[in-house]
């Protein structure tokens, strides 16, 4: 019998992270660069959130957890599982194109786990979700390309934009104290520090074909804390902000 605990532990971090990375992708709807961009990183907010809120329907009708919009919109703080990258403020576009980029490569990466995944929940979702990432991805890549060879002034920024994010990146990968040996035993998942090393093989190829410089893996000192509900100081405002319709009668059908 799998552990309940540890795949709801698992779920929340995972629907989290997209509920908070989607509501920020929102945030440049209207004030992308240019057109294409406005309709892009809206069309993945809409995508994230929607992974988030099949993922919190599984921890609802699957292990007893609470109605997806009240677990997303009711909780403290404190409560929420989301890694540190996600909670920043989009900042300049060069930051949120690199957050893109780092996240979306560690969400494919993720998914691409657990098309394998004891947990047939798990197996199903990555099935359905396989397009939208793939679109994802491509867009991140090729954004990425394109910045970091539009001049010297573009490919500063970009490289600025990596040195700023990667340890963030890096602790959206930030271990379980409980519960993750189980689920690597259960044939789950295969556990943060694979999945860790699988993403540096992914992100490498394409940073050196943009000629931007990775740090040395042991110079990355992940960013941890978010999993365990120590947050920055950014998320509070977001969640209320979020939550604020919802609050305003949460008893409504809408």
């Amino acid at each position: 019998m799998m552990n309940n605990a540890a795949l709801t532990d698992l779920i929340i971090k995972m629907a989290d992270d997209e509920l908070i990375q989607g509501h920020r992708n929102s945030e440049w709807t209207g004030l992308g660069p240019v057109m294409e961009e406005d309709i892009a990183f809206s069309s993945m907010a809409q995508d994230k959130i929607g992974h988030a809120w099949a993922l919190y329907r599984i921890l609802h009708e699957d292990l007893g957890g609470k109605h997806p919009d009240t677990f997303a919109f009711l909780r403290p703080e404190k409560e929420f599982k989301s890694s540190h990258l996600v909670e920043m403020p989009n900042g300049e576009y060069d930051f949120s194109l690199m957050r893109h980029f780092l996240f979306d490569l560690a969400e494919a990466i993720r998914y691409e786990s657990l098309q394998d995944s004891s947990y047939e929940p798990f197996r199903l979702l990555s099935k359905k979700v396989k397009g939208e990432l793939k679109y994802h991805t491509l867009h991140a890549n090729a954004w990425i390309m394109q910045l970091s060879r539009a001049g010297e002034e573009s490919y500063d920024r970009m490289q600025q934009a990596l040195n700023q994010t990667i340890a963030l990146a890096a602790g959206i990968f930030e271990p379980s104290q409980h519960y993750e040996e189980a689920l690597i035993d259960d044939k789950v998942y295969p556990g943060e520090k694979e999945l860790y090393h699988r993403w540096l093989d992914r992100i490498y190829p394409v940073l050196v074909k943009a000629s931007l410089n990775l740090p040395e893996m042991s110079a990355i000192v992940p960013v941890y804390g978010g999993r365990h509900g120590l947050h920055t100081p950014h998320l509070q405002p977001l969640l209320k902000e979020m939550s604020e319709v919802f609050n305003l009668d949460a008893e409504a059908s809408w």
